[in-house]
């Protein structure tokens, strides 16, 4: 089963104002010049197009996207007193990342130390991002799932091109964790695989961690290993590629709605049915949720590249956009208003005053958000612990089936090696079977910000 990711335009992430026909962007068809950023979900504009989640292959040069931060070694932790320092939805965020952690939009709510990510009725729930990058690393989050049909809570790594490693939880599975790995978004129905036997992961904390190497992805739980992928494992003979995840990502946390009614019908089943905007979980607190506690990222920290964290932010200095065109750079990463991009960072300087200034024009309009914050706060242990009863290592089949939008082929080539890193293999600097085909489908178990997109949609009609 496919999930279609349709260029909309419109999103809870990557974009804080949409042009009113905004033209769309892919592979085969960059942004024009006067809007020149391809947001992570197939629109162009300037502004905040430009930051997060900007595709740089598909943007009207490859420095129209604004650099992104470097990877920083920090633990996250949810203080319900400066919330909002280190918190902002995308439309108050410029790009200084020494200032914000965590950017998003939704309804997350600090409770208790940890924070509740919302999905009220009707609403496309909620995401946040930390505002650097991870090249390689590890990240622990402490987490309890949201539950019930139909609902979707996801821990991942995504990069502006689309690689990807997720950690995704439908709400009729409390038992499972379902893994997944993409490269630059090719669809592929065998990369996905589960960690089943864990204890209630609604009711109960679980630690959750993606170790990512040059050579390696280690999915673990609670401390032990579910299920490990070798880059070794991932040649793709026919493009003559590594389609493997390799390039600075973001920590995203999300819950989405797999279950609306007008999604497709293979996302729902998927999704374990229909969600219900009439269940307990509605009646009780007035929106579904799920808990995050600490996240810990530590940087990769290599003396040279791939995976370092030496300067201020990474760029792509080639449309192939893997490992081995990957900058660590000194280019500032702030934009003076949103009507700068990376070709133009201060844009707008003379209005925006170092603030988030918005544009006036008549034909940008605002990405909507969620409903009002909900009024009450459920219930919850702590998320500082974990709980340590629950079994995380047998892995077993997603079940996902189907062919692959893209080949792929797992064997070996002797003009790449299956440890270090080379990414050429032989290769052009642009891939024949990059198309665009592979940014708009996914197979079930895919990211839940690709879910998003045509939820957000269904807010504009």
């Amino acid at each position: 089963m496919i999930r279609s990711i349709l260029p909309l335009g419109v999103a809870l992430l990557g974009a804080s104002r949409v042009l009113a026909d905004a033209p769309t962007c892919s592979l085969a068809q960059k942004c024009p010049k006067e809007a020149p950023c391809c947001s992570q979900y197939g629109q162009c504009g300037v502004g905040a197009f430009c930051l997060g989640g900007c595709d740089p292959r598909m943007s009207n040069t490859l420095d129209a996207c604004v650099p992104a931060p470097v990877c920083k070694d920090k633990t996250y932790t949810w203080d319900n007193n400066t919330f909002h320092d280190y918190y902002k939805d995308i439309g108050s965020y410029l790009g200084d990342s020494s200032k914000v952690d965590w950017v998003g939009q939704g309804e997350p709510i600090p409770f208790e130390g940890n924070v509740l990510l919302t999905m009220p009725e009707h609403s496309v729930g909620t995401v946040l991002a930390t505002t650097t990058y991870m090249w390689y690393g590890s990240v622990k989050a402490k987490l309890k799932t949201s539950r019930d049909a139909g609902v979707v809570t996801a821990f991942i790594l995504l990069s502006d091109v689309k690689d990807e490693i997720d950690y995704e939880f439908v709400g009729t599975e409390l038992d499972t964790a379902q893994t997944n790995y993409y490269f630059q978004g090719i669809p592929n129905y065998d990369n996905s695989d589960n960690i089943t036997k864990l204890s209630n992961t609604y009711d109960n904390f679980h630690e959750y961690e993606i170790q990512w190497t040059p050579d390696t992805i280690t999915w673990l739980v609670d401390g032990k290993v579910g299920r490990v992928k070798k880059k070794s494992e991932t040649y793709n003979a026919t493009a003559r590629q590594w389609n493997y995840p390799q390039t600075p990502s973001r920590v995203q946390i999300s819950i989405w709605p797999g279950g609306l009614d007008t999604n497709a019908k293979g996302t729902i089943d998927w999704a374990g049915g229909p969600i219900d905007w009439n269940s307990q979980e509605i009646k009780n607190y007035g929106y579904y949720f799920a808990t995050f506690g600490e996240i810990d990222v530590k940087c990769y920290n290599a003396n040279s590249p791939p995976g370092t964290n030496k300067k201020t932010s990474y760029y792509f200095n080639d449309a192939s956009a893997t490992n081995n065109t990957v900058v660590d750079s000194d280019k500032p990463t702030v934009l003076k208003s949103f009507l700068g991009s990376g070709t133009d960072m201060n844009a707008g300087s003379s209005t925006a005053s170092g603030s988030a200034s918005q544009p006036s024009n008549s034909n940008v309009n605002t990405v909507p958000g969620g409903s009002s914050t909900p009024a009450q706060a459920p219930g919850g242990n702590s998320g500082s612990s974990s709980d340590s009863s629950s079994n995380g290592g047998d892995s077993s089949s997603s079940g996902n089936s189907g062919n692959s939008g893209g080949t792929s082929n797992s064997g070996s080539n002797s003009n790449c090696p299956s440890t270090g890193f080379s990414q050429s293999c032989g290769s052009s600097s642009t891939n024949p079977k990059n198309d665009g085909v592979r940014v708009v489908e996914r197979s079930l178990g895919g990211s839940a910000l690709a879910g998003i997109i045509g939820f957000a949609w269904l807010l504009l009609l």
